[in-house]
């Protein structure tokens, strides 16, 4: 069995000096996450499903958590039956969900590691992966790419990943009273013109609840990524996508928004962050175009997403999205790029 880390003093802890390699990790260290995270009842459940009510795939298996926060995901699979879980975080919450298994008395069924996955040594290869790793628009700050270097060192040739498929979906939006609280505010602040920010302001993302009734398209699924054959390379993309005009409106943005599926389990689950579907965390990711388009029914837009991680840092995502519409009112074929972070 792999021996834990020694125990650290709370002290301790606060002196330790941090780097800034330390920065990611360490704010996954502050229970205020991990709170929101555990509230989020359509995340957690959807894991206690595909775990609990699957305990045939559990029973005796030996499981890796990859990312594993306060322990919950492995505490599921020890009352699931598994024979053995190596619950993995880098960030300093290990401490906790250490203290938090030892409490819930399953300290001799799960050992908990703080390390870095790609610098994991584990006695042998295991059955199961479990992980939350999505992050906004699926791929930012997300662990895919740790998932990936987990399934190809620790994974055994018939093993499974829960979850194990996932998609991304956009769709157009209108969006007036937003935008002009989000964007057009910078036109006169306080009798100020500061206008010039709106161009940085366009080029960032939002991460917000969109209401489903703003929604003036049909919706696209313009990329699915399957974790058993993913790679590293297919991070990076670019995808078509072709959406229809619903109704006469005026459309200000793209949203985007993804699910992940459980299809080993007994009855497949999805987990969605649709905004047709009840809050999650995750909310969705909203991209302002510049140009307002006049739309009508049955009109179509078009055009190509370009993702790729930030050059300057991996865990933000550079992203590109041109637009295609002959409209009654407009002809637009224009290029924005944007930046998440």
């Amino acid at each position: 069995m792999i021996q834990s880390n020694t125990n650290i003093s709370e002290d301790q802890l606060l002196q330790r000096d941090k780097t800034s390699s330390d920065y990611y990790w360490n704010s996954y260290a502050h229970f205020s996450i991990h709170e929101q995270m555990l509230k989020d009842k359509i995340r957690t459940l959807a894991y206690k499903k595909a775990i609990i009510e699957n305990s045939h795939l559990f029973k005796n298996k030996t499981v890796l958590d990859v990312g594993c926060g306060t322990g919950i995901l492995a505490m599921f699979a020890a009352k699931a039956g598994a024979k053995h879980i190596y619950a993995v975080d880098c960030s300093d919450i290990i401490f906790q969900a250490r203290q938090i298994i030892s409490d819930n008395k399953l300290d001799k069924k799960i050992t908990v590691i703080q390390a870095k996955v790609e610098e994991l040594n584990l006695p042998s290869k295991v059955d199961i992966i479990i992980s939350e790793w999505m992050g906004y628009f699926l791929v930012y700050e997300s662990m895919l790419n740790t998932i990936i270097y987990a399934r190809d060192h620790f994974l055994k040739p018939d093993g499974i990943l829960l979850p194990d498929k996932a998609n991304l979906y956009i769709a157009g939006i209108e969006d007036a009273d937003y935008k002009a609280k989000k964007i057009d505010f910078w036109d006169n602040v306080y009798g100020f013109d500061m206008s010039c920010i709106k161009k940085i302001a366009y080029a960032e993302p939002i991460i917000d609840t969109v209401h489903s009734r703003t929604i003036c398209t049909t919706d696209y699924l313009f990329l699915t990524l399957d974790l058993n054959t993913v790679t590293v390379t297919d991070l990076s993309f670019k995808k078509y996508f072709s959406i229809k005009v619903l109704r006469n409106d005026f459309m200000h943005a793209l949203i985007g928004w993804f699910d992940v599926e459980f299809t080993k389990c007994n009855k497949p689950i999805t987990l969605t962050t649709s905004p047709a579907a009840p809050y999650t965390h995750w909310k969705q990711t909203v991209f302002y175009l510049e140009d307002i388009l006049v739309v009508h029914t049955g009109d179509e837009i078009s055009g190509w997403l370009y993702c790729t991680p930030n050059s300057k840092n991996p865990r933000d995502m550079d992203i590109q999205i041109h637009v295609d519409f002959d409209g009654k009112h407009n002809v637009i074929h224009k290029l924005q790029s944007y930046l998440l972070r």
